[in-house]
């Protein structure tokens, strides 16, 4: 098995460097989320992190939170590199989106739990449950958070079908949101580049 991929300080741009490159390196990465996007219902939006992702995420913190100096630089990639996957799991940021804040509120009340219901099956296998918010809890008695981070552990036979073409299913299954859709080519073809 390959090593499980890092983004490292010489993986980052200067902050002078990524101002001037930020405008193509964005639209490189918008475009390239375009087959890792997943929307499950209206109000349910999955987007499956890689390396690319995840050193986008990184690059845009340090730039707005003006980071430059060296432990700071370390602190950012000792959280986001968690969120790249290590070649046997897939892992994606779930985003419960309801435009109006007070419907929002309500919603999100009605869904605790809802990240721990979420499920992708790579077809003639069995359903792998996403593994919710490892790196700190985001729900409460009276509600979850509009933003999760899940893992998707696969075994070696899931890997092998889904690098040999097999379909990929992905949903929610909570008792106040339920949907289900079937991952389109060229999500499962960008998918299942991310294992080995």
């Amino acid at each position: 098995m390959d090593a499980m991929p890092r983004i490292d300080r010489a993986s980052l741009m200067t902050l002078e460097t990524y101002a001037r490159e930020r405008p193509q390196f964005r639209a490189k990465v918008i475009a390239h989320k375009k087959h890792r996007t997943v929307h499950l219902g209206e109000h349910l939006t999955l987007v499956f992190e890689d390396e690319l992702t995840i050193l986008y995420q990184v690059q845009e913190m340090l730039r707005i939170e003006r980071i430059f100096e060296e432990e700071g630089i370390k602190e950012e990639l000792a959280a986001y590199n968690p969120l790249v996957p290590d070649g046997r799991n897939l892992k994606a940021t779930m985003m419960i989106e309801y435009p109006d804040p007070d419907e929002r509120a309500k919603r999100l009340a009605e869904l605790i739990g809802i990240e721990d219901r979420v499920w992708i099956q790579v077809e003639g296998h069995e359903r792998v449950w996403a593994v919710a918010d490892e790196d700190l809890e985001r729900e409460n008695e009276q509600k979850t958070s509009a933003v999760h981070f899940l893992r998707f552990e696969l075994d070696e036979a899931m890997v092998q079908a889904l690098k040999k073409g097999a379909g990929l299913a992905i949903g929610v299954d909570h008792p106040r949101y339920t949907a289900a859709v079937e991952a389109p080519p060229a999500v499962r073809e960008a998918l299942a580049k991310d294992l080995t």
